[in-house]
């Protein structure tokens, strides 16, 4: 996996690369909620317990697939409320090698599936040739 955080010409990043090369076989996650495994909300108005459960289900759901976070290439965010996106970071940034970010986009949306929700997730990711 090759990481261009910032090729030359590119304007600057805050904690993602604008391109990630990769070979080999893929996982797509789907959007993942901040639920925990017996489908209940987490962290009803609390962005970052929120964000906290989302990243565990996506470990999770990686491992099942045989890959991990540090394996990521691509992250969708959905955030309801834009006042969320420094939690976002700082949870993010515990989570994944800040030296080897993935691409990123992220999208402010009105609402979610359960209005209770303040972000979704969604993740591609390279599984490695030894899994």
């Amino acid at each position: 996996m090759e990481h261009f955080i910032r090729p030359e010409g590119a304007p600057p990043t805050n904690g993602y690369s604008h391109a990630v090369a990769f070979a080999g076989p893929m996982v797509v996650v789907s959007g993942q909620v901040p639920v925990d495994a017996d489908g209940r909300l987490v962290g009803e108005g609390d962005a970052e317990a929120q964000i906290r459960q989302i990243y565990a289900n996506l470990e999770t759901a990686l491992r099942a697939a045989g890959s991990g976070l540090d394996h990521v290439v691509k992250l969708t965010v959905y955030l309801t409320d834009l006042a969320d996106l420094d939690t976002f970071r700082r949870v993010r940034d515990e989570h994944q090698d800040a030296a080897h970010p993935p691409a990123c986009s992220l999208v402010k949306v009105s609402g979610l599936v359960n209005p209770a929700f303040r972000a979704e997730v969604e993740a591609w990711a390279v599984v490695p040739a030894d899994s």
